[in-house]
């Protein structure tokens, strides 16, 4: 099996442009979970804590553990079901602040965004400036089918930080691999 970042820069630009679905080996799928809707892997693992759920999320900029982290949470929720609905779009703007609370704010942005507002994010991108700017990609929320529902976001265990070059971080769950950096990663866990 390929290293997390080896795979990571091996990512096809490809896919990522792509609107189709790309074919994806079995062996891809195992390092990571399935961008919803569009299939393409990212990197993010969920894992079962005693009884809330968390999130290994890994990238090669702090913005886009952000992108993961969000995406990430967005599968846990999701059933099985697939979706196809038109996409909106939309900017929110949160203050600056340092990565753990910056990744804090924007998962619970968007879990506000989805019960208040009906909108269910799809993609977003990241523009940090005197506030962090995300442009969002969003769905009806009312058609969205969920599985669970995540009540908080906690900070047990939250971390959101560089990996040097070579270094490695292992996981103590064994759905999570070992990640060898450079790049970022942050963890978060979910009360559900």
């Amino acid at each position: 099996m390929l290293p997390v970042n080896v795979f990571y820069k091996q990512k096809m630009q490809h896919t990522l442009q792509s609107t189709a679905r790309p074919y994806v080996p079995d062996w891809m799928k195992s390092l990571g979970r399935c961008k919803y809707p569009k299939g393409e892997i990212m990197s993010s693992w969920p894992f079962g804590t005693t009884a809330d759920i968390g999130l290994r999320v890994f990238s090669s900029s702090p913005e886009g553990v952000l992108k993961e982290a969000v995406l990430g949470m967005q599968n846990i929720l999701l059933s099985a079901a697939e979706f196809d609905l038109p996409w909106h779009h939309s900017q929110w703007n949160i203050g600056k602040d340092d990565w753990d609370r910056m990744l804090v704010k924007v998962l619970e942005e968007t879990l506000y965004r989805a019960e208040i507002h009906n909108e269910w994010v799809v993609d977003i991108s990241f523009m940090l400036g005197k506030q962090l700017h995300c442009q969002v990609a969003w769905v009806d929320a009312s058609e969205v089918e969920r599985e669970v529902e995540i009540k908080a976001i906690t900070r047990h265990d939250l971390q959101v930080r560089e990996l040097g070059a070579a270094e490695q971080i292992s996981s103590p769950y064994p759905e999570v691999p070992d990640i060898i950096g450079p790049g970022w990663i942050a963890d978060v866990v979910f009360d559900i």
